[in-house]
């Protein structure tokens, strides 16, 4: 089987088990995990297959035309390169990992069938973006994974906070998504082609007319998708959905689309200065915003959705310093550890057996209970905090030396302002990153709240993937010398200044986090447990944390993010009020101007229609007064009309005789 059909099969496979699961979900339930399941499985496999035979070397090109349209054609193209055929392995991993785990997690969930028929379609779709080579289909995936976070995160529409989660995590990511769609025409109306080699060899030869122009609207595309500041929004209210959902739209979907498109379509950005210094601000405004906010939240998963923000952020900084080889590799590496960190929070809430315990703020005793959760989500904080030798310090060191080299000249595919600002908010994410890791480790494993019920050992398939996304959480870094080849052949190995810069600012943060800890701990008399609030659907694992209405935890006197942030908490906690700035700035006037709509509607058109009813309704009055059924009384109208008409007949006469 050539390579070119493997890569066919890769988004194939999940789609026709999506089809197959919503098909057979009611009629035949016992088909429903391995449909979930195997195609998935099937496709990771054969994006590994394709992975080797493409390995680092010529990219695979192949097109055919989709239908003839007259104008900019329309291909059914496929392009896979080297970091294309990595991001597909990851997907196809993850997403794997996730379908076992929901097995386990969601195995009491009666909407199971149609939860993993839309993952299965979420993989395909980001799959279909992955490897397309024509921007047309390249948008068919990024609008399907639009639609399935909106059904995803909705999961549990009985709650009012996972419809609204939904309702805004699709609303926020399609306004990025129309100046998106409008710099995809102008992008092909300059370039001729939709094509993606078409479009690079169009921007090679300077044949774009508009380049900070497209790249600024397709920006806002990426903004919104990526979680980027200012339409990062949507990430932490999209916790309201299952907790392997998370997993999957932080690690290896959607919000990857964003960073993947960038990087796919780089010399289109590094076309405009302008727009690789505004993508340069974007970044550091999110990764130093999204770090203060999580060292300030008490939800385990909205301290880890502000980390994806952030790490998104390194991202999207290496990629406005003109290096999408150390951005896809800190994609690749944190694929794993985010998705390990997600899934063993699930853990926690399984474990716990009520949703209570998704504030850390009420955790205790679990390090003993739930050790595979301990060990693993251990290795996964370590690599968020980049210590080595654990993958997320070699991909975060490739993001800071690309920005050393752009801001001292060595490169120059970005102004090297672009560089320094990347470069310091880093290095200083680097030391919030430490500092809120550790925090979440120290409240979720060595917290003072109530102790949970112990509800048993967790399902095989839960704590066994757990560490099978341990060993590249640990291990993936260790491949940083045989991955230039694969991208575009700049060394991703750290410097000495960088790593002694980033690992000691990340010794520090952790450092002062954990002293503040403990003498807080030491000043805080342990204090009397919190109720154990039971629900009748946690313990089916029904309902997710989001979902109950449980009273809010009293503030934790120990919470070193607290004593550390000082004034900064209360705005840090609540995400620097930018959605109260939203609904004042958009929210507001739209419900205002639809409230006159409303006003305009009910008061002037509808007094219109109703007058005309009513005007009708008089006539049919009068004229049905006339009809009196006496003939007597129709003859004397007639002759009465008779005698008017002849009147005004000789009238008319008369004026025109002596005219």
């Amino acid at each position: 089987m050539t390579t070119t059909t493997l890569a066919v099969l890769v988004p194939l496979l999940p789609f026709l088990g999506s089809v197959a699961g919503l098909l057979l979900g009611r009629t035949a339930p016992g088909y429903v995990r391995p449909l979930a399941v195997l195609p998935t499985l099937a496709a990771a496999v054969l994006a590994v297959l394709v992975a080797v035979r493409q390995g680092g070397g010529k990219a695979i090109d192949a097109a055919t035309q989709l239908t003839p349209t007259g104008s900019v054609p329309i291909d059914l193209a496929l392009y896979v390169d080297g970091f294309a055929a990595l991001v597909a392995v990851l997907v196809g991993v993850v997403a794997t990992c996730v379908q076992i785990y929901s097995t386990g997690y969601l195995r009491e969930d009666p909407r199971y069938p149609s939860y993993a028929a839309l993952v299965s379609l979420f993989t395909s779709a980001m799959l279909l973006v992955v490897y397309s080579g024509d921007l047309m289909v390249l948008l068919v995936g990024w609008e399907i994974m639009g639609i399935c976070s909106y059904f995803l995160v909705g999961h549990y529409w009985e709650t009012p906070e996972a419809r609204a989660a939904s309702l805004k995590a699709f609303l926020v990511t399609k306004l990025g998504d129309v100046p998106f769609l409008i710099g995809l025409f102008a992008l092909a109306a300059d370039a001729g082609t939709f094509r993606i080699t078409g479009v690079l060899g169009a921007v090679a030869s300077g044949g774009l007319d508009h380049p900070t122009l497209i790249a600024l609207l397709l920006l806002a595309g990426v903004a919104g998708k990526s979680a980027q500041f200012p339409l990062h929004t949507w990430l932490p209210d999209a916790m309201a959905g299952p907790t392997p959902v998370s997993a999957l739209i932080h690690a290896a979907t959607m919000v990857a689309a964003g960073i993947y498109f960038t990087a796919r379509l780089l010399p289109v950005f590094a076309a405009s200065a302008a727009a690789m210094t505004v993508l340069a601000v974007m970044a550091a405004i999110t990764m130093v915003g999204s770090a203060l906010a999580a060292l300030a939240q008490d939800d385990i998963k909205r301290v880890l959705a502000y980390s994806t923000i952030g790490q998104l952020g390194y991202m999207a900084g290496a990629l406005a310093v003109g290096d999408r080889g150390s951005a896809v590799f800190h994609l690749l590496s944190h694929a794993a550890f985010k998705a390990l960190l997600f899934l063993a929070a699930g853990t926690v809430i399984h474990a716990a057996g009520t949703n209570s315990l998704t504030a850390m703020s009420r955790m205790s005793g679990l390090a003993k209970r739930i050790p595979d959760a301990y060990w693993t989500m251990t290795v996964a904080l370590l690599a968020l905090a980049a210590i080595p030798p654990f993958a997320g310090f070699f991909s975060k060191e490739a993001v800071l030396v690309a920005a050393e080299h752009t801001a001292l000249g060595d490169r120059t595919v970005a102004p090297a302002g672009a560089g320094w600002t990347v470069l310091v908010a880093g290095l200083l994410t680097a030391l919030l990153t430490a500092a809120y890791a550790l925090r979440l480790w120290l409240r979720t494993f060595r917290g003072r709240g109530a102790e949970a019920p112990d509800h048993g050992r967790q399902p095989i398939a839960m704590t066994s993937v757990l560490w099978v996304l341990a060993i590249p959480s640990l291990g993936f870094g260790l491949t940083v010398t045989y991955l230039d080849d694969w991208f575009d052949g700049n060394a991703l190995t750290p410097t000495v200044v960088t790593a002694v810069l980033g690992t000691g600012l990340a010794a520090a943060g952790a450092a002062v986090t954990y002293a503040v800890w403990r003498t807080l701990a030491a000043r805080t008399p342990v204090s009397a447990p919190v109720p154990h609030v039971a629900h009748p659907d946690a313990e089916a694992g029904l309902v997710e944390a989001e979902a109950l209405h449980l009273p809010h935890p009293a503030e934790d006197p120990a919470d070193p993010g607290r004593a550390l942030l000082g004034p900064l908490h209360g705005p840090a906690a609540d995400g620097f009020h930018l959605d109260a700035a939203y609904r004042t700035a958009f929210v507001r006037p739209v419900l205002a101007a639809a409230s006159l709509v409303r006003f305009l509607d009910r008061e002037v058109v509808d007094t219109y229609v109703r007058a005309a009813g009513t005007s009708a309704k008089g006539l049919g009055w009068f004229v049905r007064r006339a009809q009196t059924g006496n003939v007597q009384t129709y003859l004397s109208a007639l002759l009465a009309g008779s005698v008017v008409l002849a009147i005004v007949a000789v009238a008319l006469a008369n004026a025109v005789a002596g005219a």
